[in-house]
């Protein structure tokens, strides 16, 4: 866990790296727990961990706030304006930060941020093999496939971090019950199942997968079917009627996939129009509620 928070002090000032260095090594909590480090111009550092939140009593600077976005850019704003406009840049580790400011809108597009206010630092964490309560619910081992599921949770409750192991587990195979590893395509939509950075990623996401990222889930669907045959297709939070298209496409093609969405129950489910769609014409062939 150190070496992850190594990984983002380094894009901080020195002043406010040795600020946040030294309540990490004083805390043992923190290096257990910490989850985000939310900086805003001329507000206190927010360090929030799983249950909790500590607050360093230091005003966060528009200087400071530059500066940190300019070694998150490498020094290239202009490079990374399409991740600025779209509010996050994903960086080595798989780490990922929020950016919030004034945006610039031109025909209904925000075409540049300016006066950036806010970063939100969302520490990655991989969990191995924290799929396995909810793997022998996915694997339909009569047909040595998988059954289309619908994972939900409600927001921070790891659906994400269960998508990406079972997508690993499902890309390299899985001994213990002779399932043969399948052809995986993730559309990362994101940048939070894979975390690419430089076309790599950060995230162990298996052998035989495909990652396309930054792109629209149902076009991004349709690009993997068209180019790269997977047998399984994986995307996060699912929900607009266009993602439902191209889900409905894909498994008439025979590709199987594993999805995530929003919600506490089923009657969440049944509220989402375009989900209940997939799940009346039995597309959907298991939900798990975590």
């Amino acid at each position: 866990m150190m070496e992850k928070l190594l990984e983002i002090v380094k894009f901080f000032p020195m002043n406010l790296s040795n600020i946040l260095y030294n309540a990490i090594i004083s805390n043992n909590k923190i290096k257990d727990e910490l989850q985000e480090i939310r900086i805003r111009i001329e507000r206190p550092l927010i360090l929030k961990l799983r249950d909790s939140e500590i607050i360093v009593e230091y005003k966060i600077t528009q200087n400071e706030i530059l500066q940190i976005v300019e070694r998150l850019c490498e020094n290239s704003i202009y490079a990374y304006k399409k991740q600025l406009c779209e509010g996050y840049i994903t960086i080595k580790g798989g780490h990922r930060v929020g950016i919030t400011g004034t945006t610039v809108i031109e025909n209904g597009e925000i075409i540049n941020l300016k006066y950036i206010t806010s970063l939100n630092f969302r520490i990655a964490r991989q969990v191995l093999n924290c799929s396995n309560r909810i793997i022998g619910q996915v694997v339909d081992t009569k047909n040595k496939n998988i059954f289309n599921t619908l994972i939900v949770s409600p927001p921070g409750k790891g659906k994400t971090t269960i998508l990406r192991d079972l997508i690993r587990k499902l890309s390299n195979g899985i001994t213990e019950i002779n399932f043969k590893g399948k052809t995986c395509g993730v559309v990362d939509e994101r940048g939070e199942i894979a975390a690419m950075y430089r076309g790599i990623p950060q995230n162990d996401v298996g052998i035989r997968t495909d990652i396309i990222d930054n792109v629209s889930k149902s076009k991004g669907i349709k690009i993997l079917i068209r180019t790269m045959a997977p047998e399984i297709i994986a995307c996060d939070e699912i929900g607009s009627a266009e993602d439902i298209q191209a889900i409905e496409e894909a498994m008439i093609s025979g590709v199987k996939g594993v999805f995530t969405m929003h919600g506490k129950n089923i009657e969440d489910v049944n509220a989402n129009k375009s989900i209940r769609k997939l799940v009346d014409g039995k597309i959907i062939e298991k939900i798990i509620f975590i």
